[in-house]
């Protein structure tokens, strides 16, 4: 099935690409300051003396704020429109990455970290709808992958720019040097950005309190195929998510026996194949929606498969060459997470993408919130076994893929009638 125009939609164009990029920009941020800790994570557990849970906090808590924001989150989008939520989350990550620069404590550094998270949750939601009201529906899931690039590139930054500051300049000058891009970011959006381009206006919606918030939560959850997204991005984001921003360095330097930059270059191949398979998913999912699927539980079944042989591997430490396959595997995590929201956003009318969005976002970062968690916690019970912590990883996968074969047929069944409706819906339109 060929994705297909949808009347009234917005043309597109170089405005759309300038003032979408400007939201672009503002995510891109966001994740080098997300991720600004997986390169960090070993200097944090001597700067703030703690252990491996403790170390975990810093990103579940991240994380667990995260995921807690993504429905309000939504509902805010839906209500206030991009602008004003993506200049609360600029405010927000940029106090937190600059809080965390001067951090004399673990409690503090955990505060920061919070905030952080929150302002963080603001920004992908945001893009999507940004995208949404800018460019064509048929453009939808290319724009999503463009979006999850923009990210992917942030994490490049963080690995191969913020690393080296780190170990150049100190922390306090790293961090709060970094923080200096949040400010760049908050002026082009005060100055550039629009929710949406002119004669595009969405229909005013009524709010009705704590009814029309439920209604919203209410009515995006019954449509299977958000269901189905949220499983969706759960199964598939968390492998990458969790070895990019925490545990990848620790396990590469002191499992596998790898010096730093050895480690380092590994993390950036996760980033590189990122951006590479984020552009081939975008071309066929915008071609074919019925590769949606495929897709995504091919990419779980090979990262198990890797993840598995790589833990299983005889001797102490696997050979470079299932490392290097391993890290490009992991790369399509992230593109597979988005076809998640190529399910919820056909499911859902206009006036609840964005609350559907935030349900579909919660996924991973709730499943990468878990993993976080559970390695921490087994490395500390196993004497840093990281063949036993990381199995982890394939009891949340198991629950995702059979989430996803629970809800699949329904979601496809709901889908086709809403795209007859929308058939019978333009042949009956009088001309104008």
């Amino acid at each position: 099935m060929r994705a297909t125009a949808v009347p009234g939609d917005p043309p597109g164009g170089r405005r759309a690409v300038a003032v979408w990029g400007i939201g672009v920009s503002v995510y891109f941020v966001a994740v080098i300051f997300r991720t600004s800790l997986g390169v960090a994570g070993l200097d944090a557990a001597d700067r703030f003396d703690v252990n491996a849970s403790a170390l975990s906090t810093f990103s579940i808590l991240q994380l667990l704020v995260y995921a807690g924001m993504q429905i309000p989150v939504g509902l805010l989008v839906d209500r206030l429109g991009t602008k004003k939520v993506l200049t609360l989350g600029v405010v927000l990550f940029t106090a937190g990455q600059l809080g965390f620069a001067f951090s004399p404590s673990y409690g503090m550094a955990l505060a920061s970290r919070a905030l952080l998270g929150c302002g963080d949750a603001m920004t992908f939601i945001s893009v999507l709808r940004l995208g949404g009201r800018w460019f064509p529906a048929r453009r939808g899931p290319l724009i999503a992958q463009l979006a999850g690039l923009a990210g992917m590139a942030g994490n490049l930054v963080s690995t191969l720019v913020l690393a080296r500051l780190l170990h150049g300049v100190g922390w306090t000058a790293a961090f709060a040097g970094s923080a200096a891009l949040g400010v760049v970011v908050l002026v082009l959006l005060a100055l550039f950005l629009k929710d949406h381009p002119e004669g595009h206006e969405p229909e005013p919606v009524p709010h009705l309190g704590a009814a029309y918030v439920r209604r919203q939560i209410a009515a995006s959850w019954r449509e299977p195929g958000t269901r189905l997204g949220l499983w969706v991005h759960f199964t598939t984001q968390f492998p990458a998510m969790v070895f990019l921003l925490l545990w990848g360095l620790p396990f590469l330097v002191e499992a596998q026996g790898l010096s730093r930059a050895t480690a380092g270059e590994l993390l950036t191949l996760v980033v590189l194949s990122n951006m590479v398979v984020g552009l081939v998913y975008g071309q066929i999912v915008a071609r074919r929606h019925e590769a949606r699927l495929p897709l995504a539980l091919g990419t779980v079944g090979v990262t198990a498969v890797l993840w598995a042989t790589t833990l299983a591997w005889p001797g102490e430490t696997a050979p470079m060459w299932l490392l290097i396959v391993l890290c490009a595997v992991l790369g399509a995590c992230g593109p597979a997470s988005m076809i998640g929201f190529d399910f919820a956003r056909p499911a859902n009318p206009p006036e609840r993408q964005g609350t559907a969005s935030g349900i579909t976002n919660m996924g991973g970062f709730v499943a990468s919130m878990t993993t976080l968690l559970a390695v921490g916690v087994l490395l500390d019970a196993t004497g840093d076994d990281y063949t036993v912590a990381f199995s982890a990883v394939f009891v949340l996968q198991a629950l995702g893929a059979s989430q996803i074969l629970r809800l699949r047929g329904r979601a496809a069944r709901r889908e086709r009638e809403r795209l007859v409706a929308s058939r019978v819906e333009t042949v009956h339109v009088p001309a104008a």
